[in-house]
């Protein structure tokens, strides 16, 4: 099987071009559709300025069961006021006569320009050509509708054995830009097969985040609409996950775990004039919070990741990042390496012929910087890419 044809049995996907971009001829409207009623869980941004599907998508996700997602580019519907809530109810509303779903069933979630009006009169009158593209191998099309700035539409899946079944999870993502998810501009909804209740799905999605969706950044900016869903349909038949422990949920976990890192990878890796991907990851910290921020400030750092664009092994730089968290570092202990090319040690960097060996590391498409600070046994993994002009431009003009 390749993405091309992925299946997960009970969800059908769809997406087609309703209007809503600036630039017409590119589909903007998707569709996630469960056979029967499914279980559900939602990971959404932490903002305090969420926008309008998700202050309305929040109590149903939390409600356990869900029938539908649906999504748009074109228009975030964020900052909106009254209108916007309107909107986002007409949206969720949208499905209940060409498919027959209550809307409290209904999951949405937006991407786009922050504080547009959204488009609702052609999201509904694109609802019937919506739903009669909808096919069970329509993922890609669901990928490609939700795209922004993204340069390809981004999806993963993953098959395994559970209980002796054979289950699929499978998703796709966006995001390029505004990305530092808190829960990149990210909206995220992947579908299982896997049988399990609303609390343990739950858990389990939070978990799997934590060490991908939520370890991505590509320029340190959280986005109104961050939005992530995890639909399972139970037509598996494998035997009901009704806990989060046990050898059936540990197996499903790794699975969501293994799509949601792909995707992540692939949101890094395409950030907004980014020609690099690079995982930053920070070991013998003192603690996890630690070793998070100081791998976060790392990537965040505009220095840094230009550092990184022109393959310079500026040390110093990521020192100064480090050195920036307030955890009282010393930098007699620390060390760093680029992909296996010692660069530092004990605080002190090792010279012309290293930093020309971990220059040639740079110059590939991808590569990994351990920091290790001496400090403790607790290490975290970000992943981020580099900065590049081409990333001022996309911003300068993404209204123009």
């Amino acid at each position: 099987m390749n993405r091309d044809d992925v299946v997960v049995p009970g969800f059908r996907w769809a997406g087609v071009e309703a209007g809503l971009r600036t630039r017409p001829g590119r589909p903007d409207f998707a569709l996630l559709v469960a056979d029967e009623l499914a279980t559900c869980a939602g990971i959404f941004t932490q903002s305090d300025m969420a926008a309008a599907p998700v202050l309305l998508s929040r109590p149903k996700a939390a409600a356990g069961y869900a029938r539908a997602v649906l999504m748009n580019a074109g228009g975030a519907n964020a900052c909106t006021g009254e209108a916007g809530e309107r909107a986002a109810e007409r949206m969720a509303g949208s499905l209940e006569e060409a498919l027959g779903v209550d809307p409290a069933e209904v999951l949405i979630a937006s991407t786009g320009v922050i504080g547009a009006p959204l488009a609702v009169d052609r999201i509904e009158a694109a609802v019937p050509a919506l739903v009669a593209a909808l096919r069970p191998e329509g993922l890609r099309d669901f990928a490609r509708a939700i795209t922004t700035t993204d340069t390809h539409e981004k999806v993963a899946w993953r098959q395994g054995e559970l209980f002796g079944r054979r289950v699929t999870v499978a998703g796709a993502c966006k995001g390029a830009g505004m990305i530092m998810p808190d829960m990149a501009t990210m909206l995220a909804c992947l579908a299982t097969d896997a049988t399990i209740s609303p609390g343990p799905l739950l858990e389990l999605l939070r978990a799997c985040a934590a060490d991908t969706f939520n370890a991505v950044t590509v320029d340190g900016d959280t986005s109104t609409n961050d939005t992530l869903y995890l639909l399972a349909s139970g037509v598996a038949k494998s035997p009901p996950i009704t806990e989060a422990q046990g050898p059936g949920y540990d197996a499903l976990r790794q699975l969501v775990f293994d799509v949601c890192l792909d995707l992540a990878k692939q949101i890094a890796a395409d950030g907004e004039g980014a020609t690099k991907l690079v995982e930053v990851r920070v070991e013998e910290a003192f603690s996890p919070l630690e070793a998070d921020q100081v791998a976060r400030r790392i990537a965040n750092s505009p220095l840094v990741k230009t550092a990184w664009h022109a393959a310079d092994a500026n040390w110093g730089r990521m020192m100064a990042a480090a050195g920036a968290c307030g955890f009282t570092l010393d930098p007699a202990r620390v060390s760093i390496s680029v992909d296996g090319a010692d660069l530092v040690e004990n605080g002190v960097g090792l010279g012309p012929e290293a930093e020309a060996d971990a220059q040639e590391q740079m110059k590939k498409r991808a590569f990994t910087v351990v920091v290790r600070l001496g400090r403790g046994t607790y290490s975290k993994s970000i992943y981020t890419c580099d900065f590049s002009a081409e990333y001022v431009k996309i911003n300068a003009e993404y209204r123009t």
